[in-house]
């Protein structure tokens, strides 16, 4: 096929195009932005890791009701709604690595853009979120932590 012909065709199905189009932009602007964005996602084996070697403070996001049924063991609850990266659980380790978890893993970015732009060098996101964590058959703890 020719350049021609692909223009033949995408004036003879210009809905088809149009759309083809879009996907293909929103694609290139969505991989963009994962090369672009100052935080790294992680993956709950990554997490392990973090807080064995590293003694890495995780945040859970999700609402006190939800941490209470179920969370990372040893991390700290603090609802999206009340983040403040001068909280002093958080001031207190900016020197750390902090793992920021949501329900999905789609929240917590905007977390993790405040704690970079507040100086926090070392700042992730668990993949996934908890569902992440519950998918890699990893435990979890009970109770307000």
């Amino acid at each position: 096929m020719d350049f021609q012909e692909l223009m033949a065709f995408a004036g003879r199905n210009q809905m088809l195009a149009l759309a083809f189009a879009g996907l293909t932009g929103a694609i290139i602007v969505t991989e963009i932005a994962r090369l672009t964005r100052s935080f790294k996602v992680v993956r709950p084996a990554e997490v392990t890791a973090l807080v064995n070697r590293d003694n890495a403070l995780v945040v859970d996001l999700r609402a006190i009701a939800d941490f209470e049924k179920g969370h990372i063991p040893g991390s700290k609850n603090v609802l999206m709604s009340q983040f403040d990266p001068e909280n002093k659980r958080l001031a207190a380790a900016k020197g750390l690595p902090v793992v920021l978890v949501c329900k999905t893993g789609q929240s917590a970015g905007e977390a993790a853009k405040r704690l970079k732009k507040a100086g926090f060098e070392r700042v992730f996101v668990l993949d996934g979120g908890i569902g992440g964590w519950l998918q890699a058959d990893l435990p979890l703890a009970k109770g307000r932590g």
